[in-house]
C-alpha cells in the first residue's frame, strides 16, 4: 500500500502518464558518446572510490522479486511518450530495451518472462548475463528483436533507430515506450508505466512507493551537508569520448538532490559537451565523479589526471575522484534512492576531507 507520504507525487505521475506528457528525446544521454562496444560490469555498485558507508542504512529495495503469482490484468492499455495508445494482449515474452527498463520488470516479478534485453542491461547480474541480447537501444535490429518470438517489447523514448521500431511493430508486435525525464521523477513515471504495461499497476504503486521514501531519504540526508561541494562529471570512454554533464541531464538531478553543486551547469553547460582545459579551469571542483568503467578507460585516477588542467583543480590536488557503476547512479530505476544515499555519503566524506585539509 502506497503511504499517504508518497500518494501525491506517484498521482502526479500517473496523470503525467495518462496525458502523455514527455521528455525531449535525448536529453538524459551524452551527444556524442557512441555505443558501448562491450557490455558494462555488473552492476551491484563498487564503492566509490573515497566514499564512506553511508550514515544511515538505505531501505533495500527488492530487485529481484519472486517471480510473479498475480496473474497480469489483460489486454492492458498504455499512453507512450508520443500519445500513442499500446495494447498490449500478452507480456509471456517481453523483450527489454534499456537496462533501467529490464530493471524495473525484474522488480516488479515479471523478470522470468524477459526473452531479450540490450546490452545496457547488467544488473541483476545473474539474471541477465544469460539472456539474449538485441544490441544497443538507440542502435536497434529489427530483425534481432522479432528472432525471439515476443509479446511486447517494452523501452523508453532513448530507443532506435525509428525504422527498426516501425518493422518491428508492423510485425503486429505491441511496442510500449515510456519517457524519461532528466529528473528523480524518472524511476516513479518508468515504474508506474511498466507495470501498467505488464498488467500489473497495484505492483508498480508499492515499488513505486517504495522509491519515492528512498529518495526521499537520502535528500533529507543531504540538507545535513556542511557545505555544497562543487562536483564535475565527466563521461570518458578513453581518449576518444570525453565529456561534461551540465544542466538537464540525469547526473545533474542526482548531484543537486544529494546536496552538491553541477560545476559543468554552474559554468553554462546544458546536456554535455565537449571537456576542455578551459571548461575545468571555470568548473574549478572540489570532487571528480565519475563512471567505473570510465574511469577504468582512462587508466585509473593516475590516468584521469593527465587529462589537461584536471591535476591543477581542488579534487585533483586532493585525487577527490568517486566513481560509480554507470546503471547505478545514471539508471534512474529502482535502486536510485539507494545510489543517491551512496552519492551523499562520498559528498559527506569529500567536505569533511576539504575541511580537514
Amino acid at each position: 500500500m502506497v503511504s499517504k507520504f508518497t500518494k501525491p507525487l506517484i498521482v502526479l505521475v500517473l496523470l503525467a502518464l495518462l496525458s502523455a506528457c514527455g521528455a525531449n528525446p535525448g536529453a538524459n544521454a551524452p551527444t556524442t558518446a557512441p555505443a558501448p562496444t562491450t557490455a558494462p560490469a555488473p552492476t551491484t555498485a563498487p564503492a566509490p572510490t573515497t566514499a564512506p558507508a553511508p550514515t544511515t542504512a538505505p531501505v533495500v529495495v527488492p530487485t529481484t522479486r519472486p517471480a510473479s503469482t498475480v496473474e497480469p490484468i489483460l489486454p492492458a492499455t498504455v499512453t507512450d511518450y508520443q500519445g500513442e495508445t499500446v495494447v498490449i494482449e500478452s507480456v509471456e515474452r517481453i523483450v527489454s530495451l534499456s537496462g533501467d527498463i529490464t530493471e524495473i520488470i525484474f522488480a516488479l516479478g515479471m523478470g522470468d518472462n524477459i526473452v531479450g534485453v540490450d546490452i545496457s542491461a547488467t544488473y541483476p547480474a545473474d539474471k541477465v548475463k544469460a539472456l539474449p541480447s538485441i544490441g544497443y537501444q538507440r542502435r536497434l535490429n529489427a530483425e534481432g528483436i522479432l528472432s525471439l518470438n515476443p509479446t511486447v517489447v517494452i523501452g523508453t523514448e532513448s530507443a532506435g533507430p525509428p525504422e527498426a521500431l516501425a518493422q518491428v511493430r508492423a510485425a503486429g508486435i505491441p511496442i510500449a515506450l515510456t519517457a524519461a525525464p532528466p529528473t528523480l521523477e524518472s524511476p516513479i513515471q518508468k515504474i508506474l508505466f511498466v507495470a501498467r504495461a505488464l498488467g500489473i499497476p497495484q505492483r508498480g504503486y508499492e515499488l513505486a512507493g517504495q522509491v519515492e521514501a528512498d529518495i526521499a531519504r537520502a535528500r533529507a540526508e543531504a540538507s545535513s551537508l556542511t557545505r555544497q561541494p562543487r562536483v564535475l562529471f565527466l563521461y570518458l570512454r578513453g581518449t576518444d569520448v570525453q565529456q561534461v554533464a551540465g544542466a538537464n541531464t540525469s547526473i545533474d538531478a542526482m548531484i543537486t538532490a544529494a546536496g552538491g553543486i553541477n560545476a559543468g551547469a554552474e559554468v553554462g553547460i546544458v546536456n554535455y559537451a565537449p571537456l576542455s582545459a578551459e571548461v575545468v579551469i571555470a568548473a574549478q571542483p572540489d570532487v571528480i565523479l565519475v563512471l567505473t568503467k570510465g574511469l577504468e578507460s582512462v587508466g585509473g585516477i593516475d590516468g584521469l589526471l593527465k587529462i589537461p588542467g584536471l591535476a591543477d583543480t581542488p579534487a585533483g590536488q586532493q585525487r577527490r575522484v568517486i566513481d560509480f557503476d554507470d546503471l547505478y547512479l545514471n539508471g534512474m530505476g529502482p535502486r536510485t534512492g539507494q545510489a543517491l544515499a551512496d552519492l551523499v555519503a562520498a559528498f559527506r566524506d569529500a567536505v569533511a576531507q576539504k575541511e580537514g585539509s
